[in-house]
């Protein structure tokens, strides 16, 4: 059985968005053209790889066992073609946390690290696992401990955090707020708290009893949500620019100031030659924008600040 290496590759970027509208954006085709793609195949594998439901798309048992393997080919592809073009391979660098939009501190040191190829990952531990199976080649997103071993992180930027909440809540209309002053308001997650390791400590650091989650279908469609509960709140950066959203207000955090900690992850056998070359980006981006400035008498943070391993 011979694979198409292009059908192969629409598998594994439509595996990792769970999304066929995204995934063909992100390989600039249409999306009828990945689902042909895809639907070749399945038919040559045998088996179907998605399962599409009221729910949205949906790995089937196989394609959960083909995507390893798939990745692995498409990385093979990858380098066989640089070693004819004499050209070192892309840097393949997941993000997760895209409520948060980590694509927006990538695009700020990119060109000046070679050849990135972006990717998304659903959360930590799958990110962690694609970079121990040799699927990616480092990743950036909010990184806390226990980690797999042969894996190591940098600190790249701390970014604060403010609280977006209805209109109709009774302190919608302060100027800023401190944290525990919302401790009988709701707490707002796109998912199960206990995946979203931020927010989880912020709720236990700060007394917030009430939580409630949702669908993580996007910003706009999470911060409705917000907006559409008079008691309830969410925390996002205090620089992401915010969807229109009728009945939404952002407001300052102080004393403390939480901060939304973004690292770069990568496993430490066998790095890319290009990742000392992004890490390097990075310093030098937090550097001139005074990425990692902290104050521990007016900042929050879950775990201490660390500039981790130099590359």
């Amino acid at each position: 059985m011979d694979l198409d290496v292009a059908q192969v590759r629409a598998f594994v970027r439509a595996a990792e968005e769970l999304h066929f509208g995204r995934a063909a954006g992100t390989l600039a085709i249409s999306q009828q053209a990945l689902s042909k793609r895809i639907a070749r195949l399945e038919s040559l594998l045998g088996a179907g790889l998605f399962r599409r439901d009221g729910n949205g798309v949906r790995l089937t048992e196989a394609g959960q066992r083909f995507l390893a393997p798939a990745r692995q080919t498409v990385a093979a592809a990858d380098a066989a073609v640089a070693a004819v073009s004499g050209k070192e391979p892309s840097l393949r660098v997941d993000v997760w946390g895209h409520l948060y939009a980590p694509m927006r501190t990538m695009a700020q040191v990119a060109g000046r690290a070679g050849e990135l190829v972006l990717g998304h990952g659903r959360d930590l531990p799958s990110v962690t696992s694609a970079l121990l199976h040799g699927d990616i080649d480092a990743a950036f997103g909010r990184v806390h401990p226990p980690l797999p071993a042969g894996l190591a992180h940098r600190l790249v930027r701390l970014e604060p955090v403010d609280a977006v909440l209805s209109t109709d809540h009774p302190l919608a209309a302060e100027p800023a707020l401190r944290p525990d002053q919302l401790c009988d308001s709701t707490l707002w997650a796109p998912g199960a708290l206990d995946r979203l390791d931020f927010l989880h400590r912020f709720a236990d650091r700060f007394g917030i009893r009430n939580k409630a989650t949702g669908v993580n279908l996007g910003l706009a469609h999470f911060l409705a949500e917000v907006a559409g509960e008079p008691r309830g709140f969410s925390l996002v950066p205090a620089d992401v620019p915010l969807p229109h959203v009728p009945g939404l207000r952002s407001v300052p955090l102080f004393d403390p100031t939480p901060l939304y900690a973004w690292s770069l992850m990568w496993c430490t056998v066998n790095a890319h030659p290009r990742l000392t070359g992004l890490a390097a980006a990075c310093a030098e981006e937090a550097g001139r924008s005074r990425w990692l400035e902290y104050d521990p008498t007016r900042d929050w943070l879950p775990e201490p600040p660390t500039s981790g391993p130099v590359l």
